[in-house]
């Protein structure tokens, strides 16, 4: 019973990162938006982590994307 409770909490946290990619992606772009004093290679990078971050999402692969989007969240400022 402990094992399949435990089991069951893990799914459930599982689920909940794997939402949380597109809020940081949301996050991501209202900022790239509104940021004026964004280097023009800033933005480059900042645009590429939050495309690969999406992929990477896509993929399933939520622990990658999450690292790709907190790049892009860090160079931001968010």
């Amino acid at each position: 019973m402990k094992k399949l409770l435990i089991g069951s909490m893990i799914l459930a946290s599982a689920s909940a990162f794997a939402y949380h990619c597109p809020a940081d992606m949301k996050a991501i772009d209202a900022k790239i938006a509104t940021e004026p004093k964004l280097s023009a290679a800033d933005l480059t990078k900042v645009q590429a982590l939050r495309a690969e971050g999406e992929k990477l999402h896509k993929a399933g692969k939520h622990d990658d994307s999450i690292k790709a989007l907190g790049e892009a969240r860090k160079l931001l400022g968010i």
